[in-house]
């Protein structure tokens, strides 16, 4: 079963969500090449700012179990535990477009008088499960902002593809900020991103996550640093470093990841602050949804009760991870360094994404 973008959208017709316009970051109409890829893509920085205001992130699965052929799916899509693994996994498609084989959408939240400084879109999968997709499409997706059409959007770096004994994964990504700058807070959706259905030992995994820098004057003054890279972490861990920063004593902020595959259950993989100076500092970070030593468990979550809104909301993901965690008591004393360490000694998990707001030192 192949989907190609391209034939969708030769097939495509016009609709409440239908395709109107090729949209590419730069704002030309005109359709580009491919993005050109690579097999390993080393963590580097992509956006860093001083700037009172925070990063937000709206998230959510392309792909699930499928509950016409497991009992046990819909248990697990609420939170049950359950690996990729073990299941028939086939396409999320909610959004009543015969046009598209999967969407979903998630909200972006933004305090009111915000301005978006920065806004940039990932979405990856697995390419081979039951079926084999074609990696021409890596490097394209749909997405429609709040009350919009659907644009197609083109990855406008190198993306990650890498082709292993049980997989076939990949990940790309595209500055988004003047859309997400005029089209404001709201639901994004997000379609075709080029994941495979089906059923085997690796499992298939997919999704998107749209991460948003703000800035507000009644927000704290915050350090904004976004990195990302695509490698398995059992190779090598992903890290984001910021230097040359002044946060102080107990300073608050938050830290967020993306990964692909990882498994519920599968102890072993940490997400870890580090502190430089004399008063050098480690920790694991968790909270109540992650786990110290399962912190890549298929969840898409947040600090706090009011988590934005998605469609569908599976508590369980099944090998997708877009996590926010919050860093307060984890930066006990102040300094001029920090790093954020996302590891895995068992998940045969991939990293995507890494970025972190940390209070200033005024």
């Amino acid at each position: 079963m192949r989907h190609s973008l391209g034939q969708r959208l030769r097939s495509a017709t016009v609709g409440v969500l239908a395709l109107t316009t090729m949209w590419a970051p730069a704002g030309s109409a005109a359709a580009a090449p491919p993005a050109p890829e690579a097999a390993d893509l080393a963590f580097a920085q992509r956006y860093a700012a001083l700037q009172h205001g925070d990063i937000v992130r709206a998230a959510n699965t392309a792909i699930s179990c499928r509950t016409d052929q497991a009992r046990s799916c819909p248990d697990v899509q609420a939170g049950g535990a359950g690996v990729n693994g073990g299941f028939d996994m086939f396409y999320v498609d909610g959004d009543r477009d015969p046009n598209t084989y999967n969407s979903s959408r998630a909200e972006v939240r933004l305090p009111a008088g915000s301005r978006v400084t920065y806004a940039r879109l990932y979405w990856g999968g697995n390419l081979r499960v039951g079926e084999q997709k074609p990696p021409e499409d890596n490097g394209r997706v749909l997405i429609a902002e709040p009350g919009g059409e659907y644009k197609e959007l083109l990855a406008d770096t190198v993306v990650g593809h890498r082709v292993t004994d049980s997989a076939d994964a990949f990940q790309a990504s595209a500055d988004v900020t003047r859309l997400v700058r005029d089209s404001g807070p709201g639901h994004y959706t997000v379609a075709q991103v080029n994941v495979a259905a089906g059923r085997s030992a690796a499992g298939a995994w997919g999704g998107w996550t749209l991460v948003v820098a703000y800035e507000n004057p009644a927000e704290p003054l915050r350090h904004l640093a976004l990195w990302d890279g695509f490698a398995p972490l059992r190779s090598r861990a992903a890290e984001l470093r910021m230097r040359g920063l002044r946060f102080p004593a107990g300073a608050g902020g938050s830290v967020g990841l993306v990964a692909y595959d990882g498994d519920r259950g599968t102890s072993g993989d940490s997400l870890t602050v580090t502190t430089g100076g004399p008063a050098a500092d480690s920790f694991r970070l968790s909270d109540p949804t992650n786990p110290p030593g399962d912190i890549l468990n298929s969840t898409i979550s947040g600090p706090g009760e009011s988590s934005p809104a998605r469609v569908p909301a599976y508590a369980n993901t099944l090998g997708y991870d877009s996590d926010v965690l919050d860093l307060a008591g984890r930066l006990p004393h102040a300094g001029d360094e920090a790093t954020f360490r996302l590891s895995s000694e068992r998940d045969a998990a991939w990293a995507g994404v890494l970025f972190a707001a940390v209070d200033a030192r005024r």
